[in-house]
């Protein structure tokens, strides 16, 4: 049995007896450190509460015996999949058991039955995928489909797009195993009358058939309170229905048989535009008669925040308006789909629309509105936004003027959200603007008010999220004091401890208590990075996770890269939101008391590899390697650092020391012995071999030599057909030709590493007809981003290599010369790091807007590269973390693809990222990153020839593969080197 054994935090007698029973009898995880609390104090809502123990169990038969302990000694248990749930059903007092980490089988996927079951922590993109080959799906699929699990959309009876068609996950329910705190199990089948599997419950049913009939089940989106209507004789009975969506308040879900239904076999997509949202909205009657299958909302607000994000200026033109409707139809084939979709457009009342067969323009469409999803957590104005009012549904024939009024209540507050969500239904998803920095009396005010609307409509306070600790305590809004007893009374028969998910609809607590952000202590930027999007605030820099979990999520194949560490150890501790829930602990000082030094802090960050790839691929814009850098840096400021440090960290001086012995090194690190002493010494994992050192770095030339070798007689590429010196070298110091003037900055790395990538890269700019000058040339002084200073934290020394930076390049950006970077890291470090460590400094925005990568550079030139040879057109591609980060990749499959290359990208880290998979302590990490990525991909294409900007990609392949990769402007050269050599000049 794994049992954490740091300190506990003066945990109740109870919870101590408890624990060590639990320690005792289990053989899976039992947590009581401070850092496991503070990873499960949150889910993906606005609240925090820390557990006293967190239990991974292994089986069902742990989760039985965890429950059956707690409850002996009265010990409150919250169930938890993923953590991903928006309304503060997942945290809890007492003991979370989190089943999402062990249970998380599918038993068994019955095609003719048409249907699948599962334990509680399968992930709903998982049963997907095995659902497909038999042409079938589960119904519901929320937006959070690639993390949630099905334990918690039973638990909260969630729905998504096509619940419009599917129904609710209630809906799709055939079978559940259901443990009682007392821990009976239950095992009840839809279709069954199973009342008298519990005691009391034949008697609750006639008592209470009134509110039963007249007040629950309504309309189809209304989920708030207990869908008790199920249990009606007209309904069937139905306990199985009716414990859909109890969000973890009378038992535990240990097992589910749930439907699979048909793969909708050529669905058509349409979007009609209409002047805004509410107009939109006021059509969603004539349009449900025609069946859709899919029926959402999307405004124009919204779209504009996709447009701004990475990668939007390549959303596709909608149809004229303000807000849009999004209809799927089905059909038996695409020309009947298309029919359909048509003659729904006809009975519509928009400005315009567009019928897309299925396709990659009809996916283009829907990504608008998947993106925006997860977009929504910062307003049009750029404001952070928060969950809460998230998913409040009425009835959808009154669903126009309730968005009317809706957007008055908000504008009388001076609150802005933005709206989107599932019209066919009438539930609308929002995250506003409450401004949590300062308290959370207009959160309540807001709340109440609300509240009391959406019941006015005849409403539900929550659509398909539940209620949880963000709505619970405004049920009675909604609900009359018979109905409000009767979900007492229900939960009393099934949890008389009460022990279940306490504060949670039943006796629920206050909407404004355990609030995560107001708890949170101000801290404010000082002599380290700016956080100037979050105007100077760390605590807002670090509360911009609000759980979504996208980052536990594994979407190599969409084109994310985030988040390695997590991929490779399946530990929350190592996931992006991990690491952001324990730095808000050390600002909430609830279990992380020590601030930046706090060793919980340190060891969640210790596996971050500073990839910055959550900077772009997290919704929320988190950026772990702005957050950890940060850390080291007001941790160890005016101390002694780690040896690491002084060594990885200020790997450019070593390198100009090093370069004059470079044949001795080289002959050192052939030697087992020396090299594994050598790594030691250097804080470096004696695994991990030195990196070959060439006869002479770029500088140390007055011209960029063609000729420059390695010392094991390794030959770079030739510099191509620049004006030469009297020695027959391409000279580097001006080519004198009329064209774009460019500065070529020759990075740490390209000059004491790679030298022939300068090189090369100044054939390739001359022959895109470019005027070049090499940074620094003249004065023989190299411009350095400090890359390897900031990721290790020593930002002050960082900071006045960034200015001399500035200065060296400044004056070219002034004269009009574009920056033009080689290493993918060091050149999206000039693009943002810069300006958040100089805000102030006069000349780092205009540097940092001038700095392009090569491919940037060409494609703005508009110039036609040449073909590659056919037998080199098969090309694996490892984009950088950083460059996928900061300035995307999409300029180089462009300029490959004109050279009329066939490319693989593998999305996702190297597993190098820099210093850290040389650390010790990184490299069992480092390694299985690459094994799951780059080197997956590689084995499964041997004859792929391997395209990698990076040096620490190029590194990590050659120390664990024995690949050689070559740089953009290599494969470039080469293929002009051809073109001469063959005449086509």
């Amino acid at each position: 049995m794994h049992v954490d054994t740091a300190v506990r935090d003066s945990p109740r007698d109870v919870a101590h007896q408890a624990v060590r029973e639990l320690e005792r009898e289990l053989r899976g995880e039992v947590h009581t450190s401070t850092l496991r609390r503070a990873l499960y104090s949150s889910d993906a809502s606005n609240y925090r509460v820390i557990p006293e123990v967190v239990v991974c169990p292994l089986d069902e038969a742990e989760v039985v015996a965890a429950v059956r302990i707690a409850a002996r000694h009265g010990l409150p248990v919250t169930p938890r999949g993923g953590g991903t749930s928006i309304a503060g059903n997942a945290v809890g007092p007492g003991l979370v058991l989190d089943v999402g980490k062990h249970l998380n089988r599918i038993v068994s996927i019955d095609a003719p039955a048409r249907s699948a079951v599962v334990q509680p922590g399968v992930v709903l993109t998982d049963l997907q995928a095995a659902a497909a080959p038999h042409g079938l799906r589960f119904g519901p699929d929320p937006s959070s489909a690639s993390r949630c699990t099905l334990g918690g959309m039973i638990g909260n009876n969630a729905c998504g797009p096509h619940g419009l068609a599917y129904g609710r996950t209630a809906d799709n329910v055939r079978r559940l195993r259901w443990l009682l705190p007392d821990g009976r199990i239950l095992d009840v089948v839809k279709g069954q009358d199973t009342v008298d599997r519990v005691p009391g419950l034949e008697a609750f049913i006639q008592r209470h058939l009134e509110v039963l009939r007249t007040e629950l089940g309504r309309f189809d989106r209304q989920i708030s309170g207990y869908s008790l209507e199920h249990l009606l004789p007209e309904n069937g009975r139905d306990l199985a229905a009716a414990l859909v969506g109890t969000e973890g308040t009378c038992g535990v879900l240990l097992e589910a048989e749930v439907d699979l239904v048909p793969r909708a076999p050529a669905p058509a997509l349409a979007v009609i535009g209409y002047p805004d949202m509410p107009a939109a909205a006021d059509d969603v009657p004539s349009l449900l008669p025609h069946r859709p299958l899919a029926l959402e909302g999307l405004s124009g607000e919204m779209v504009e925040v996709v447009r701004r994000s990475p990668g939007g200026d390549d959303v596709p033109q909608l149809p004229a308006g303000g807000g849009w409707l999004m209809v799927e139809v089905g059909g038996a084939d695409t020309a009947e789909a298309v029919a359909a979709a048509e003659a729904m457009v006809r009975a519509a009342h928009g400005l315009e629309a567009v019928v897309l067969p299925s396709g990659p323009e009809a996916a283009r469409l829907w990504q608008i509105r998947a993106d925006g999803s997860g977009l929504a957590v910062r307003t049009a104005t750029g404001a952070h936004a928060w969950p809460g009012w998230e998913d409040a549904a009425v009835p959808p024939e009154h669903l126009g003027s309730y968005l009317r009024d809706l957007k008055e209540l908000m504008d009388d507050r001076g609150l802005s959200g933005l709206a989107y969500g599932h019209f066919g239904d009438g539930c609308i998803h929002m995250r506003i603007d409450f401004p949590f920095a300062s308290g959370s009396s207009e959160f309540r005010d807001f709340m109440e008010a609300a509240a009391q609307l959406v019941a006015r409509y005849g409403g539900s306070l929550a659509g398909e999220h539940g209620d949880g600790r963000a709505r619970s305590e405004l049920l009675p809004v909604m609900y009359s004091p018979q109905a409000l007893t009767a979900f007492a009374e229900f939960k009393a028969l099934l949890d008389p401890g009460g022990l279940m998910n306490p504060g949670v609809l039943v006796a629920p607590d206050p909407i404004d208590a355990a609030l995560r952000r107001p708890a949170s202590a101000e801290q404010r930027a000082s002599d380290g990075f700016a956080f100037a999007d979050d105007d100077g605030s760390v605590a807002d820099a670090v509360h911009r996770c609000v759980g979504i979990g996208k980052c536990r999520a594994d979407l190599r194949e969409q084109g994310t890269f985030m988040c390695p560490s997590y991929l490779a150890t399946g530990d929350d501790r190592d996931s992006t939101r991990g690491r952001a829930r324990v730095l808000q602990e050390m600002l909430n000082g609830g279990v992380v008391t020590l601030g930046w030094e706090s060793p919980e802090v340190h060891d969640a960050l210790d596996l971050c590899l500073s990839c910055k790839a959550c900077a772009s691929d997290c919704p929320t814009g988190v950026d772990m390697a702005t957050y950890k850098s940060e850390t080291l840096h007001r941790t160890y400021r005016g101390r002694v650092r780690p040896l690491a440090h002084y060594t990885l960290g200020r790997l450019p001086f070593w390198l100009r020391l090093a370069a004059p012995m470079a044949p001795l090194v080289n002959a050192a690190g052939r030697v087992p012995v020396l090299r594994r002493a050598m790594m030691t010494l250097m804080g470096a994992d004696a695994r991990r071999s030195l990196p070959l050192l060439p006869r002479a770095p770029f500088r140390w030339s007055s011209a960029a030599r063609a000729d420059l070798e390695h010392d094991d007689g390794r030959a770079p590429s030739a510099a191509g057909h620049l004006p030469e010196d009297e020695a027959g070298h391409p000279r580097a110091d001006v080519v004198p030709r009329a064209g774009r003037p460019v500065v070529l900055w020759v990075d740490s790395f390209s000059d004491a590493l790679s030298p022939e990538i300068p090189a090369d890269a100044l054939t390739v700019l001359d022959a895109a007809g470019c005027e070049v000058q090499v940074a620094g040339q003249s004065t023989g002084e190299q411009a350095c981003c400090g890359l390897t200073l900031i990721s290790t934290g020593q930002l002050t020394a960082a900071k006045e290599k960034l200015r001399r930076t500035v200065e060296i390049l400044l004056p070219h950006v002034r004269a009009g010369r574009t920056v033009v970077g080689l290493e993918p890291s060091c050149t999206a470090t000039l693009r943002s790091d810069l300006v958040e460590l100089l805000p102030e400094h006069p000349g780092a925005r205009e540097v940092a807007s001038a700095v392009r990568t090569v491919a940037e550079l060409l494609t703005e030139l508009d110039w036609t590269p040449p073909r590659v040879a056919d037998a080199d057109r098969r090309m694996l591609v490892q984009p950088h973390c950083h460059h996928h980060a900061v300035m995307g990749y999409s300029a180089d499959e462009a300029i490959l693809d004109a050279m009329g290359c066939d490319v693989e990208t593998s999305n996702g880290c190297c597993g190098l990222a820099g210093n850290f998979g040389m650390e010790q302590g990184h490299y069992e990490v480092s390694e299985k990153i690459a094994r799951q990525g780059i080197l997956a991909k590689a084995e499964a294409a041997p004859e792929r020839a391997l395209l990698a900007d990076g040096f620490s990609c190029r590194t990590q392949v050659k120390d664990l593969a024995g690949l050689d990769g070559r740089h953009l402007v290599q494969v470039i050269a080469a293929a002009l080197r051809r073109d001469r050599f063959e005449g086509r000049d």
